[in-house]
């Protein structure tokens, strides 16, 4: 891919949850709006005190190569600044095409959806605070 089409905005929405980060994919993402969520969720991470980052892939239809790629070094990326990440919703098409390319994505982790993804990190999906912390 190379650039998102006209008019079209390379933005993706990250909304803090506590010390969480909320990621959602909408549609297909192109290489510069990848290259450039990789490189504000790691600032960001560096940044804050994020304990974890969720992408909801539940809108993606469609991951080749190169997304597959820079999802897994925002893991990387992640997991070296002490935050965990977690792949939330993923289509069953998108998972035999990342299977097919030989994507392991080392360092994410899954999850059937946003709410388990919370829970999976240790947060309440009704408030996403740490299970036992009142808000």
């Amino acid at each position: 891919m190379i650039g998102p089409p006209m008019g079209s905005s390379a933005q993706v929405p990250v909304l803090a949850l506590g010390s969480l980060l909320l990621v959602t994919l909408h549609g297909e993402l192109y290489d510069g709006a990848a290259e450039q969520l990789q490189h504000d969720l790691t600032e960001r991470i560096a940044r804050s005190p994020v304990t974890g980052v969720v992408i909801d892939l539940s809108a993606v239809e469609f991951v080749d190569s190169f997304l597959g790629r820079v999802l897994a070094e925002i893991a990387s990326s992640a997991r070296l600044l002490a935050a965990r990440t977690v792949l939330a919703g993923m289509r069953p098409a998108v998972a035999i095409t990342l299977v097919e390319l030989g994507l392991t994505l080392p360092g994410l982790e899954t999850a059937l959806d946003v709410e388990r993804a919370l829970a999976l990190l240790g947060h309440d999906p009704a408030t996403a605070l740490p299970v036992g912390e009142d808000a």
